[in-house]
């Protein structure tokens, strides 16, 4: 089932930032990469709830600011020895507005 949600426009997530999407009680964290590649995940850190919107984005990860655990923006899954994963959002660009499926 798909539910595709109009969340922002491209030119407003700067490259290598985010921004913040909320569906009712979500908080959806929208990254874009150096590649121009766009990603969604639950804005919350598997670990102990740090908010990924606010880490550092490298390649396809985001490190978050709270215990520094590096997440993989294409899956949501800990990197490294770390454990856990963060729900992933399927995403589209069309013409310059960025969906979410919900």
């Amino acid at each position: 089932m798909t539910n595709w949600i109009q969340a922002t426009e491209l030119e407003n997530i700067p490259i290598l930032g985010s921004r913040v999407f909320r569906s009712g009680e979500q908080e959806i964290a929208i990254f874009r990469t150096r590649d121009d590649r766009v990603f969604a995940l639950h804005n919350t850190c598997p670990h102990e709830g740090g908010v990924l919107s606010e880490g550092i984005v490298h390649g396809h990860q985001v490190t978050c600011p709270l215990h520094n655990w590096v997440i993989s923006l294409e899956d949501g899954e800990a990197q490294g020895a770390d454990e856990g994963q963060t729900a992933c959002f399927e995403v589209q660009v069309r013409q310059g507005i960025v969906y979410i499926n919900l």
